[in-house]
């Protein structure tokens, strides 16, 4: 009666499936777990999956979650999740029916206090530091009166205005904003963006800065979170432009202020390093103009006195130039009188030499010239002539020796054709004395082989025994009983099986004697016999 009551009992409750099961729980958790804050330790974080989404573990002391961030949602978490970090993550608790598991589907992660926060600054301090983003020897100095200063920072805060009023009151010079987000979600990313956009202004439209200021107003660690983000530091070092960093007040510390190229205690200060002070420069310049004129004045004042010393000590223009003016007087007095004496001397000169010049002595000496030149062109001639004659006769015996060379040439070549059959008569005859004596001694050493070969000691009624690798055997002692062997005769050979014990024999066989063997197959027939005994032939 209790199995029957039982049994109707059990027959009452609604039959769900395994999927309907799962689905049930899964709306059940999400509706009774929909919003959760969870406080933990990341555990098993491999970084992004292929499909963009983020897959790990939240634990404890006593226990652990699965967690997952889908690829949506990361790019809005503040800091990148690390191994090991005690976070605090925001979301909901959902089931997944394929493998009976549960979930923290999450929505926002943080770091759980300062003391995790402080420890993943220092983590990504020194891993920074150790790539050279900080190094000094990476940091540029300020140029020293910038045209354009570019700012990064809030439009609407106070930092800006206290920029703009010191600039303004130093020396104002052209300012360029760059508005950003400073805190919360995607102001590293506006930060990053705004230092690479003035880098790569090419001064068309709005012209590139001078110098850059990152600034920000004081605050707590997490407000201040996004200035510690690796691409705003990686940034701020990659930046060809001079960069003052300005973050917080004077205690508060980032990591961009070690990347940057100096560093402001505060905004303020940061204006004040950009550019000097005007009235100062105004007062320094007419300082240096003053001692300038002064020195100049001074400087005149001395050249001329020496000036003046130096002329005293010189001789009056009267003086020097007295020597030369007498010198110039007196060779023109002296001028007229040797163009006279030269005028006589040359008169003189010609009148001699036409006094030998008469036309028949003129004509004689053409006379000679054109019998001189006569002379010359017959014997010119002449030699030309017996020139002529020479080469006609050595042209001639060229031709004669020309028409006698084809006999020549045949009688040669004759006389080579009869050495030649007598180098090829003889060649063959040595040849074939080479051949008869290579056959004679290949002859010798074909007998000499065969009267050594083993095979004509077969012939006389003795075998050779092998192994089953066709090795010869030369001990009986060597032999195990059911060894196949191989027994070779001259006309043949057979294969055996030994069927017996080895058996001593004489000393003087080095081969024992074959017991007597059971024939199993042969290659020859042969009649059925006990092989006969015999000694070495080795």
């Amino acid at each position: 009666m209790n199995t029957l009551a039982a049994k109707n009992t059990a027959s009452n409750l609604l039959e769900l499936s395994v999927s309907e099961l799962s689905g049930s729980i899964k709306r059940t958790m999400e509706t009774a777990f929909d919003h959760v804050r969870v406080r933990g330790e990341i555990s098993g974080y491999r970084g992004q999956h292929s499909s963009g989404h983020a897959y790990f573990c939240l634990k404890d002391d006593r226990a652990r979650i699965d967690a997952v961030i889908w690829k949506g949602t990361f790019p809005r978490i503040k800091f990148r999740p690390e191994e090991g970090m005690e976070v605090i993550a925001t979301g909901k608790v959902t089931t997944f029916p394929g493998s009976s598991k549960y979930q923290i589907v999450i929505e926002t992660l943080e770091p759980a206090g300062a003391g995790a926060l402080m420890a993943l600054l220092e983590e990504r301090r020194r891993r920074l530091a150790e790539e050279g983003l900080f190094d000094q020897a990476r940091k540029r100095p300020l140029p020293f009166l910038p045209r354009v200063i570019g700012v990064v920072t809030s439009p609407t805060g106070a930092v800006i205005r206290d920029i703009l009023h010191r600039i303004t009151d130093r020396f104002p010079v052209h300012v360029v904003v760059w508005p950003v987000k400073v805190q919360g979600e995607g102001s590293g990313e506006e930060v990053a963006a705004a230092i690479r956009g003035f880098n790569a202004l090419e001064g068309e439209g709005i012209a590139r800065p001078d110098v850059l200021i990152v600034a920000r107003g004081g605050g707590s660690l997490e407000d201040l979170w996004s200035f510690n983000d690796e691409i705003v530091v990686r940034a701020a070092a990659e930046s060809r432009i001079p960069l003052i960093s300005a973050v917080g007040h004077e205690t508060d510390w980032t990591l961009i202020d070690h990347a940057a190229d100096m560093r402001a205690p505060t905004p303020t200060g940061a204006a004040e390093m950009a550019v000097p002070v005007r009235a100062e420069l105004e007062a320094q310049v007419v300082s240096l103009a003053a001692r300038l004129s002064g020195c100049a004045s001074r400087q005149m004042e001395h050249r001329r006195q020496a000036v003046r010393a130096l002329v005293r000590a010189l001789p009056s223009l009267d003086q020097l130039l007295a020597l030369p003016r007498r010198r110039f007087d007196e060779a023109a007095a002296g001028l007229g009188r040797g163009l006279e004496r030269t005028t006589v001397v040359k008169r003189r000169s010609l009148e001699q030499a036409t006094a030998g010049l008469r036309l028949d002595l003129l004509t004689n000496r053409i006379a000679e010239r054109r019998r001189f030149v006569g002379e010359q062109i017959l014997r010119k001639e002449r030699c030309l002539e017996r020139h002529m004659l020479k080469e006609h006769n050595r042209v001639a015996r060229a031709a004669t020796s020309l028409s006698a060379l084809p006999a020549r040439l045949n009688s040669q070549l004759q006389r080579e054709r009869q050495r030649v059959s007598s180098l090829i008569r003889h060649a063959d005859t040595a040849v074939a004395h080479s051949l008869a004596r290579n056959r004679a001694a290949v002859a010798s050493q074909e007998r000499m082989l065969n009267s050594l070969s083993y095979k004509n000691v077969l012939k006389r009624g003795y075998a050779v025994i092998r192994d089953a690798t066709d090795k010869p055997l030369t001990r009986a002692a060597g032999i195990a009983a059911g060894q196949a062997l191989a027994i070779e005769f001259s006309d043949g050979r057979v294969e055996a099986q030994a069927g017996g014990e080895a058996s001593q024999r004489p000393a003087d066989f080095s081969v024992s004697e074959e017991p007597p063997v059971r024939k199993r197959t042969a290659r020859k027939s042969v009649p059925p016999a006990d092989p006969p005994k015999q000694g070495s032939l080795f």
